[in-house]
């Protein structure tokens, strides 16, 4: 499902109705696919709409009062209008404001239901640490259920920190290492994580954390997204 963009609300602006039905209609795939408990990546979709309609929203005033020309397209990263002249563009304005403030309500409410799907996995998985906790933590291991394929997701992740303007950010890339039949006992984590140490000697003892989760939601589109952020969460305080 392609996500939809400001593009939508730019180059619809000749038949708002159009821009209306197909919004709608995608708003609905959306709740289908929530309504499967698939929060990925359909929610970080909708919240990245939400906050480029708002910004823009909120610079319309400033806009009308430097009486800019035609809308001809938007800079994505600066949440910036850009013009062409014409006599047309205050014409515009109104109705992009006005297809803005329709849409906005609508995909909230789209957002309120994906984050109570989210909120409620994340209150039920935890992070544990496997075995003895090395020096060096920004390399590791996790290690993932998947109560519905019987199966235990083995990801390599390696925490990276980046500087920005005034903060500093932390990054996780990760690794899908091999997929575990579990059968109806999972193995020890404890053993996964020698085995892995075995296998791969560049790591002796890795750092190893074990999602602990009686769901059995599925795992790339929603367990497996909410494992990784409660790990930067982890890696972040430790």
């Amino acid at each position: 499902m392609e996500p939809v963009t400001f593009d939508l609300f730019v180059t619809g602006l000749r038949d708002p109705e159009s821009t209306q039905y197909r919004l709608l209609a995608y708003l609905k795939r959306i709740r289908e696919a929530f309504a499967r408990n698939l929060i990925y990546p359909y929610l970080g979709d909708l919240v990245t709409l939400h906050n480029t309609l708002a910004g823009v929203s909120g610079k319309l005033e400033e806009v009308r009062s430097a009486i800019p020309g035609k809308l001809g397209g938007v800079d994505l990263k600066a949440h910036k209008l850009i013009y062409e002249k014409t006599d047309l563009g205050l014409e515009q304005l109104d109705d992009l404001e006005a297809l803005i403030e329709w849409a906005l309500p609508r995909i909230r409410t789209a957002i309120e239901e994906g984050r109570a799907i989210y909120e409620f996995v994340d209150e039920n998985v935890h992070l544990e640490q496997v075995g003895i906790v090395p020096s060096y933590v920004e390399e590791g291991y996790l290690l993932v259920p998947d109560r519905s394929e019987s199966q235990i997701h083995v990801v390599r992740y390696r925490m990276s920190i980046f500087s920005g303007a005034d903060e500093r950010f932390r990054a996780l890339r990760t690794t899908h290492v091999t997929s575990i039949d579990a059968g109806a006992v999972f193995p020890s984590p404890a053993a996964i994580k020698q085995q892995l140490a075995t296998e791969h000697s560049d790591l002796p003892n890795p750092s190893t954390y074990f999602l602990v989760t009686e769901l059995d939601f599925p795992f790339r589109e929603t367990v497996l997204p909410v494992a990784k952020r409660k790990l930067i969460h982890s890696l972040s305080v430790s």
